[in-house]
């Protein structure tokens, strides 16, 4: 199975550089996985397709302003900072720019705050473990830190994305990128589809960098995928197992959640509730167990998400999707429109 195979031209203005006016109102293409036949709606219309009895599931995530800056000591030349998650009090794996002048005790001056970091060691991936001048890392970053955009919008962040670029039920700290199907829920939409006897149940995946990057091997089976943690509390599996004994559907929003309940599927148990890390990679021509229907945006070119979700409804059907949605401009990537798979 060759990476080409999941090659697309996507023209550069339908890559989504800001977010709809309103979250609700992004465009949403209805693909049905059986036969093709594409939809075209709009994402609020979701609150009339899921059903009394049917359950959503959301990844509570919260991006972190995982972004700093700041100066080599004693040169002062300067320095970016994308931490990736912490390993330790005050140690974190990062990404650091320019990388190649970072080695092992050296120093950096964080901008606009009285702290510090020191490069630890360089890993084979090519980020570093960094090690902070205090433990509490999180409410520094609050001060001194920036919202990580994906790079594909090429754009310092704005005061719009601290609220635009969460999602409206982000909760746990730790990722350094959105869950981004799960942009386009408002609150509004959310209480409504409890009112109407929607289970509403909660994961937690905390995405980070990998998620942005394409496969770079010719035959994808041989790609090794990042790892990110992850926790399925053992409320959202009894809330999943009572959908499917009553008969409902589980409409899964986002890659995110895909991957953390097909981790831990279990033929005998249906899910094992628990926190770990998951590096699953999914690829035609795997069959989720879990979901019934998938919410997610549109996705980069040649990108592991790209093969996910074309488990869901054949690469065939998926690409003539796509190739509808660059026809009809639809908005593309993390701030873009989405795809409903049912």
């Amino acid at each position: 199975m060759h990476i080409s195979d999941y090659d697309y031209h996507l023209p550069e203005e339908l890559v989504a550089r800001h977010p709809a006016a309103k979250r609700d109102e992004s465009r949403m293409l209805q693909l049905d996985r059986l036969t093709g036949a594409l939809t075209p709606q709009v994402f609020s219309d979701i609150a009339d397709i899921i059903q009394p009895g049917d359950a959503l599931v959301l990844n509570n995530t919260k991006v972190i302003p995982a972004r700093i800056f700041g100066k080599r000591i004693p040169s002062e030349g300067k320095v970016e900072a994308l931490l990736i998650e912490e390993r330790g009090p005050g140690l974190w794996q990062a990404m650091l720019k320019p990388g190649k002048r970072m080695k092992p005790g050296g120093e950096v001056q964080i901008n606009g705050v009285d702290h510090k970091f020191t490069v630890q060691t360089r890993l084979d991936n090519g980020t570093f473990e960094i090690l902070f001048d205090t433990e509490h890392v999180l409410p520094l970053l609050e001060e001194c830190g920036k919202l990580p955009l994906p790079p594909y919008m090429n754009r310092e962040m704005e005061l719009d994305d601290t609220d635009r670029y969460q999602t409206v039920f982000a909760k746990e700290q730790g990722a350094v990128a959105a869950p981004t199907a799960g942009l386009h829920f408002t609150e509004e939409l959310l209480g409504g589809l409890k009112e109407k006897g929607v289970n509403i149940a909660y994961l937690t995946l905390h995405v980070g960098p990998g998620t942005f990057l394409p496969v770079s091997v010719d035959d994808i089976t041989e790609h090794k995928m990042h790892s990110e943690t992850y926790e399925l509390p053992q409320e959202t599996v009894d809330t999943l197992k009572q959908t499917k004994t009553s008969g409902g559907r589980i409409f899964v929003i986002g890659t995110t959640c895909v991957r953390v309940l097909e981790s831990c599927w279990d033929e005998k148990e249906f899910l094992i509730a628990g926190k770990g890390r998951t590096d699953i990679f999914l690829y035609p021509p795997y069959k989720p167990k879990v979901a019934d229907a998938l919410l997610t945006n549109f996705h980069l070119p040649k990108s592991t998400l790209l093969m996910l979700v074309s488990c869901f409804a054949g690469r065939e059907n998926i690409f003539k999707a796509y190739e509808y949605a660059i026809e009809e401009k639809f908005r593309f990537y993390s701030y873009g429109d989405c795809m409903l798979l049912l």
